[in-house]
């Protein structure tokens, strides 16, 4: 589907941008941008399917076109934590992100609900799949949206993945080659004595992923002392990953500390440069 633009003056950079990009995957529309150190940060949501997408788009003021990453929060929390985090260091280096919220957290929380799956989904395999299955799409979508935009250099894309995100992150890696470069924060393989693993395998595998991937580009960064993706589950799936690939451990637990979310910043840096 051929790019539908609605072109507006941009307070930032006092030129035209483009509003809205129709793309054969769904719309990525602009809802407000603002100035930001180094750049513009363009709140905009996507559209996939029936769903509303809410993203943020963090835009470098000089670099054109620039190099990109998809970024891909963790469970219960929100796009904001990843903008914040690691687009703000990405966009000190020229390099421009997209922040998406995953489905049931962020923005489309339930009205008077949590973020995350209301416990009858999580009790129910066929609604896990398929919200799994959303997510994917989702993702891939924002990808391919992403890569679309005229201010992108679309051969150098990465995309980074936090907890939930990285698992997420290395199964849409793993089937598009537009993704230059993958790192996975607090990623790794399944826990070992999952409930019903044969069958959550069919459906999320992270060791077939990885080694589909291989050939690009992998930084895995992990905590010693993390509780919630142990270091066995990420020694396991840095094994099974080809070349290139590197590993960051930092002493810590789940939450990853700036030093180490620099480091990583710094590797993608030069992945894309």
């Amino acid at each position: 589907m051929a790019a539908v633009e609605d072109r507006r003056k941009s307070p930032v950079l006092g030129e035209q941008f483009a509003l809205t990009h129709t793309m054969a995957n769904g719309s990525l529309i602009s809802d407000d941008e603002q100035a930001v150190r180094g750049g513009r940060r363009i709140s905009m949501h996507l559209t996939v399917s029936n769903a509303s997408v809410p993203a943020i788009l963090l835009l470098p003021l000089e670099r054109r076109p620039a190099p990109a990453a998809l970024l891909l929060h963790g469970y219960s929390s929100n796009k904001e934590r990843m903008s914040d985090s690691a687009g703000k260091m990405l966009l000190s280096l020229d390099i421009a992100s997209l922040a998406i919220d995953l489905p049931l957290h962020g923005a489309r929380v339930r009205a008077g609900g949590a973020a995350g799956l209301p416990a009858d989904e999580a009790r129910n395999p066929l609604r896990l799949a398929q919200r799994w299955r959303e997510a994917v799409k989702e993702c891939t979508a924002a990808l391919h949206s992403l890569a679309e935009l005229p201010e992108i250099a679309a051969d150098r894309i990465a995309l980074i993945g936090y907890s939930m995100g990285a698992y997420l992150g290395v199964m849409v890696a793993s089937e598009d080659p537009s993704v230059h470069a993958l790192v996975l924060a607090a990623g790794g393989d399944l826990p070992e004595n999952l409930p019903f693993a044969a069958l959550v395998r069919k459906l999320v595998d992270p060791l077939r992923a990885i080694q589909r991937y291989s050939g690009r580009p992998l930084l895995m960064v992990n905590g010693r002392t993390d509780r919630t993706i142990q270091a066995p589950q990420a020694e396991r799936l840095y094994a099974a990953a080809g070349e290139p690939k590197s590993m960051l451990w930092y002493d810590g637990g789940h939450w990853l500390p700036d030093a180490a979310i620099r480091q990583a910043v710094k590797w993608l840096g030069d992945a894309l440069a």
